[in-house]
C-alpha cells in the first residue's frame, strides 16, 4: 500500500500502462490502521473507491492530515498484496469488505521496517450488490493469474502483468444492483495520455 498516488484534477487516479479501471464506488467510508503521522495510527475518511485490474485506490472527499488517497496494489512482481479479504454483514452496522494489505516497500528499504495493514470498506450509502461480486471475482482472477505465472518455466516479472486478467468479460456480465451507486466503466474514464505510469516507486510514499 502507498500514500497519495498521482491523481488527475478530477480525483481520478492516473493509470498505469495497460491498467483498466473496472468501477468507481462513491459514498464509502474507508478505514486502515498503522498509518504513520495519523493520530492513533488509524485513518478513517469518506470518499470513493476505484477498482482496476491492478489495484484499489481510495480517494478522500477532502484531505485528512495531508492524506488524499491510498493505493492498494493487488498483484506486483508475483506478490499478492491484498489478502484475507471477506464480506461482512453485521446485524447492527453497515455491510463492509475487510482484509489485509501489504506495504509497497521501496527498493532500498527492508521489509521488516514496514507493517501489514488491515483495512475496511464500509458501504454507508446504498447497497453493494454490484461492487462486492466484481471485487471478489477480480481478486480471484488476479490470484489465479499469479499462480499460473509463478508455475511457468520463466516467471514473469513485469509488475503490471495482472493486466491480462479478463476484466472485459467480468464487466459485460456484471450484475447491476439498482440500490448500489457503483459506476461500471464500460469505456475508460480517462483518455490515453503520456501520464500513464510504469511503476509504484515514483511519487507516492510507501507505508
Amino acid at each position: 500500500m502507498a500514500l497519495n498516488p498521482q491523481l488527475f484534477p478530477n480525483g481520478m487516479p492516473v493509470p498505469f500502462m495497460n491498467e483498466i479501471f473496472v468501477l468507481a464506488r462513491d459514498g464509502v467510508e474507508f478505514e486502515v490502521d498503522k498509518i504513520p503521522g495519523v493520530h492513533g495510527g488509524k485513518f478513517k475518511a469518506k470518499g470513493t473507491i476505484y477498482l482496476s485490474n491492478i489495484r484499489m485506490v481510495f480517494v478522500t472527499n477532502k484531505p485528512v492530515e495531508n492524506i488524499i488517497a491510498f493505493d492498494m496494489p493487488m498483484f506486483v512482481l508475483l506478490l499478492l498484496y491484498v489478502h484475507d479479504e471477506k464480506f461482512n454483514q453485521p446485524i447492527f452496522q453497515c455491510n463492509n469488505v475487510s482484509g489485509l494489505v501489504e506495504p509497497v516497500v521501496p527498493e532500498n528499504q527492508h521489509r521488516a521496517l514496514y507493517s501489514t495493514h488491515s483495512f475496511k470498506i464500509l458501504f454507508k450509502e446504498g447497497g453493494c450488490g454490484t461492487f462486492v461480486p466484481l471485487f471478489f471475482n477480480l481478486i480471484t482472477s488476479v490470484r489465479r493469474y499469479s499462480e499460473l505465472a509463478a508455475s511457468g518455466p520463466e516467471p514473469r516479472v513485469d509488475p503490471l502483468q495482472a493486466a491480462q486478467t479478463p476484466v472485459d468479460e467480468m464487466m459485460r456480465h456484471a450484475y447491476v444492483d439498482p440500490n448500489d451507486p457503483t459506476r461500471i466503466f464500460l469505456q475508460q474514464p480517462t483518455p490515453e495520455s503520456q501520464l500513464r505510469r510504469r511503476n509504484y516507486h515514483s511519487v507516492e510514499d510507501s507505508i
